[in-house]
């Protein structure tokens, strides 16, 4: 006799999946989305157009092939990707996050990373039975040198993540402790720049000094968040082992030829990130007049305190503009919102929809 559903769950799905809880995507269908550090530009008609015809054109019916390496050689190109370093493709971040995880499932692995920061770091660890070990920034989002270097001594993880800019503080750390932090890891020390076009500075100049760092970048916050394209760098050898429990195929040719056919035209995705970081500024400076505390940004958002970050984000929504309500994921995060940065229209509408909440 099968079992009943309530049964099958509890006796074949494991308990610690069973406890947790699905990636949350917000209901955004007719509001001004600011809540996933998305590119609000969409390509100018003409290379909509152009786009179109070349989708139209690629060969469905056969796997991914040689587009597969013609997008890795571009996006070398495209990063700079240093002699004797390899590249490696995936589905998104998200998916090479997994993918280390995997490979670095050895007998009492652990993965270590500040917090608060990016949920996927803490996520792979959990899905893959890892120990997870999060160190708390200090109050002013800032690396606590004493207490990153105390922990990587006691846990010796397997892998320390360090998001350039952080998510969802949206602020470059402090060189010289990221320093500091990559000599005394043990093991591997993930880079993480998703939002490295509205970045400062890159980690890339100081990466071929380590042969246990991997830099990862994504196509997302370039302009193609709903493509899915990821990509992590290093030492040829170290990123051929990781490559090795990629599924196969896991970039699709649609997504291969979109990010081809991007890199391209990749004045026209610069053009757009000059005009985000202006509007960033713009933003930065409102906020201040609105008398609100914000941090420093390298990245496409801005953290804000508010008075009650509740009230503002449910008065925002009320008024059709969606950001992301951040007080709950962390202690220091308390009364935070965090604010993509949008057109200079949907900007303006933003601010005005905070002010009304104030």
């Amino acid at each position: 006799m099968s079992a009943t559903l309530e049964n099958l769950i509890a006796t074949r799905i494991r308990q610690d999946v069973q406890g947790m809880h699905a990636y949350a995507i917000q209901e955004s269908a007719g509001m001004v989305k600011l809540d996933a550090m998305e590119n609000p530009h969409r390509l100018p008609p003409a290379l909509q157009k152009e786009l179109g015809e070349r989708l139209a054109a690629v060969a469905l019916n056969r796997y991914p092939g040689q587009r597969i390496n013609d997008l890795k050689a571009a996006l070398a190109r495209h990063a700079r990707l240093p002699e004797g370093f390899g590249l490696m493709l995936g589905n998104g971040s998200d998916e090479l996050i997994a993918l280390l995880a995997l490979v670095c499932d050895v007998p009492g692995a652990s993965l270590l990373a500040p917090l608060p920061g990016f949920v996927m770091y803490e996520m792979s660890a959990q899905l893959q039975g890892l120990k997870f070990v999060g160190v708390d920034l200090t109050p002013d989002f800032e690396l606590d040198e004493r207490a990153m270097l105390d922990a990587i001594a006691v846990h010796q993880p397997a892998i320390v993540y360090l998001a350039y800019p952080n998510n969802p503080t949206a602020n470059l750390w402090n060189d010289a402790t990221i320093e500091k932090i990559v000599e005394a890891a043990p093991g591997l020390v993930v880079i993480d720049e998703a939002y490295q076009p509205f970045a400062s500075r890159s980690y890339l100049d100081r990466v071929t000094r380590h042969q246990h760092v991997l830099l990862m970048r994504t196509m997302s916050k370039f302009g193609l968040a709903g493509v899915r394209i990821g990509y992590m760098m290093g030492p040829a050898a170290l990123v051929a082992q990781v490559d090795k429990v990629r599924p196969p195929y896991n970039i699709s040719v649609l997504n291969a030829e979109a990010a081809l056919f991007a890199l391209e035209h990749e004045d026209v995705f610069a053009a757009q990130a000059v005009e985000l970081k202006r509007e960033r500024a713009r933003l930065q400076s409102a906020l201040k007049e609105m008398g609100l505390k914000s941090w420093p940004s390298d990245a496409n958002m801005i953290l804000v305190r508010v008075p009650d970050s509740a009230g503002s984000f449910e008065g925002m929504k009320a008024r059709k503009v969606l950001v992301k309500n951040v007080s709950r994921m962390h202690p220091l995060l308390a009364n935070c919102l965090r604010l993509t940065v949008g057109t200079a229209d949907e900007n303006t509408q933003m601010l005005a929809a905070l002010q009304s909440t104030l």
